[in-house]
């Protein structure tokens, strides 16, 4: 696989490499500058295959078959667990992507990186430094658990993640190290490129990212919009809209790789008041706002990593960023939408799912077909869900063993100086 730093065309490095390395010079994130697509023949015959031998295929196309021989066995270790469409009206179904061990979609990137990484890495240690604004880091954290040779360090913003998300992040101990800054997400973010952007710091640590910034995580995630699309009627294939909610915009771009690929589909932008994306397209104009706090808090990001990754493969593949439909909700109508929802369908949203659900409906052409992508279980967001619904939704159990384990945190400011302190300190401990 050839990949190319999007800051410095002339950093060009192999997936190995790029997964090792997570981000190239001047904090330029490594993408393709060529991807082959499957023919309409191949396409057909992969939907009617299983996750696993399916997602096999899709991601030894992608790689090539010089690099990782382990592939098939880390796809077949990874992925575990379901993903299913579930129809919630005529017109569109949830993808339901939290049926792994954290209850969020990024159990599928995280726990493919991890098994990549640690067969990459060889007798060198590493230490993976990642941002999250909520559920990236619980499935981090679960993903490289008690992994040997690697330490986590997780950042979240101090008050803007739930009580669930920080309880899985925080209760672990060992190899993972939860840091609660008192800055939003972005700053947490900014915290992370000034840890790569030190070279010696770098080295020092092996550091890594297991941000979508690291382009194992993307390639895991383009399995699951095939997954969808298999489980989708024929007849209804050719007229397909996936409404994607979006933050860093990771996962949207992971679905704009399977569109490449030869999915036929369009593709929705739903954000919630951290609305950067959908004024620019709007205007023409980058302006990000300070970060706002919302109900969909994992999506509370002003400026998306991954937005150069979506403008390159639309420049790649001839697309026009105003082929884009994209919306953008309020906390107040994100819980009107749960409320209506969920009283003429009974199926319950949990704050990003509706966000995602109701640019959708407002999108949805005569005769197209809609998927939006649940990201994190219901009762990750139990006390916004309850309060809105008027309902009391039960806490799975691994949520509920996890709500009652004593927190092993460290508070810091967003200063990267104070972080770098802490990381040489801690790591040389956990050695």
């Amino acid at each position: 696989m050839h990949l190319v730093n999007l800051k410095d065309s002339t950093e060009q490095v192999s997936f190995a490499q790029a997964v090792k390395q997570g981000i190239g010079a001047h904090q330029g994130l490594f993408f393709m500058d060529k991807i082959e697509p499957f023919t309409a023949e191949q396409i057909d015959s992969l939907l009617k295959l299983p996750l696993v031998p399916r997602s096999q295929q899709v991601l030894r196309h992608l790689i090539g078959n010089d690099e990782l021989p382990e592939l098939e066995s880390i796809i077949a270790d990874a992925f575990t667990f379901k993903a299913p469409l579930v129809k919630v009206d005529d017109t569109s179904a949830c993808l339901e992507l939290f049926h792994g061990p954290t209850l969020a979609f990024k159990d599928f990137g995280a726990r493919f990186m991890a098994r990549v990484l640690s067969a990459i890495i060889g007798n060198d240690k590493c230490t993976i430094l990642t941002a999250t604004s909520g559920d990236t880091g619980a499935a981090v954290a679960a993903a490289f658990y008690h992994q040997p040779k690697i330490n986590v360090v997780v950042l979240y913003p101090k008050g803007m993640v739930s009580p669930l998300q920080e309880s899985l992040i925080a209760t672990l101990g060992d190899n993972i190290h939860a840091v609660e800054v008192d800055a939003p997400f972005d700053n947490c973010q900014d915290m992370v490129k000034a840890a790569f952007d030190d070279a010696e710091f770098k080295a020092a640590v092996g550091l890594n990212s297991a941000n979508s910034i690291n382009i194992s995580r993307l390639l895991a995630q383009v399995c699951y919009y095939f997954e969808a699309v298999a489980q989708v009627p024929e007849e209804k294939r050719s007229h397909l809209v996936f409404a994607v909610p979006c933050g860093n915009f990771g996962n949207i771009t992971a679905g704009l790789i399977a569109k490449a690929l030869g999915l036929k589909a369009r593709f929705v932008i739903a954000c919630n008041a951290n609305d950067t994306v959908p004024r620019y397209l709007a205007s023409g104009t980058w302006e990000p706002h300070p970060t706002v706090a919302t109900i969909s808090n994992a999506m509370d990001i002003s400026r998306p990593n991954n937005w150069p990754r979506v403008e390159a493969l639309c420049q790649l593949m001839g697309w026009s960023l105003q082929d884009f439909a994209y919306g953008s909700v309020s906390d107040d109508e994100t819980r009107a939408h749960m409320k209506a929802v969920h009283s003429a369908t009974g199926y319950v949203l949990e704050p990003h799912a509706a966000v995602a659900h109701k640019v959708l409906s407002a999108s949805l052409q005569d005769g197209e077909f809609g998927i939006f992508l649940g990201t994190a279980h219901p009762a990750k967001f139990k006390s916004e869900v309850d309060q809105t619904l008027g309902i009391d939704l039960p806490l799975p159990q691994t949520l509920a063993e996890r709500m009652t384990m004593p927190l092993n945190k460290k508070l810091m400011a967003a200063d990267f100086a104070t972080l770098k302190s802490y990381m040489l300190d801690e790591l040389k401990l956990a050695d």
